[in-house]
């Protein structure tokens, strides 16, 4: 006998409609028919409360021959099966509980990728001069999504122009930047009295600090700021790849 007769001879020995099955069940009529015929079998959630709705145990509709999800019980599934049937009402219903919560949840999983809009951020667009980002930072953006090649902690993106900091940052390519601190060594976007600047980033111990081009051919473009010398810096985030050693280190 399949587990769907099985489930059918139940309920007639219990001299219950079909309907009243399924009010039991939480389903459909035609729901309880699919599981009497094998057209569908009771999800999991289903599956406990039909256990109390015709008042048995797992043995007793599963059997040697029953197939769960075309799978045969194993021994632990068969265990949990039948501590389930020795709990009391109350113990009961709070397994049914805990797994229509984990059910939702892992629906819900499984939809996410599908549905979850990819996060935006803002690439600055518009190159000023060899190795400057941007003539006007929080200008002169477009949004572009954090996907692919994209490092998920980037905050935002600037376009270089110039070979100051090549070959490591190509002319005309886009890098990431996070607002993370900047440690000795570390490639940073900087305001330099107006000025933006994609430069390696160093301070001495006198608090001279030093805007180096990795590009070493262009020490011309390096930028340097004493304490004294009245210039404005204002770091707006760290380039979000890896270090390099300092020049002369």
């Amino acid at each position: 006998m399949s587990f769907g007769e099985r489930i059918r001879a139940r309920r007639g020995e219990l001299d219950m409609t079909r309907a009243e099955l399924a009010a039991l069940l939480g389903v459909s009529p035609s729901a309880v028919g699919n599981y009497e015929t094998g057209i569908s079998f009771p999800k999991e959630e289903i599956m406990l409360r039909l256990f109390d709705a015709l008042e048995t145990d797992p043995n007793t509709l599963f059997q040697d021959s029953f197939q769960y999800n075309k799978q045969p019980l194993d021994p632990r599934e068969r265990r949990l099966l039948e501590g389930y049937q020795g709990l009391s009402a109350l113990g009961r219903e709070t397994v049914r509980t805990l797994v229509e919560a984990l059910c939702a949840c892992r629906d819900e999983a499984e939809a996410a990728p599908e549905a979850a809009e990819p996060r935006m951020i803002p690439l600055y667009r518009t190159p000023a001069a060899a190795g400057y980002a941007s003539p006007a930072f929080g200008e002169d953006f477009d949004y572009v999504p954090v996907t692919g090649d994209v490092p998920p902690a980037a905050e935002f993106a600037v376009r270089i122009q110039g070979d100051s900091m090549a070959p490591f940052i190509a002319d005309g390519s886009v890098v990431y930047v996070n607002r993370d601190p900047l440690k000795a060594g570390d490639v940073g976007v900087f305001c330099v009295d107006g000025d933006i600047l994609c430069k390696q980033y160093y301070r001495d111990p006198a608090g001279i600090v030093y805007l180096f081009s990795l590009n070493r051919a262009r020490a011309d473009a390096d930028v340097v700021l004493t304490s004294a010398g009245g210039r404005a810096l204002v770091c707006f985030g760290r380039v979000i790849m890896r270090g390099f050693p300092l020049p002369g280190r």
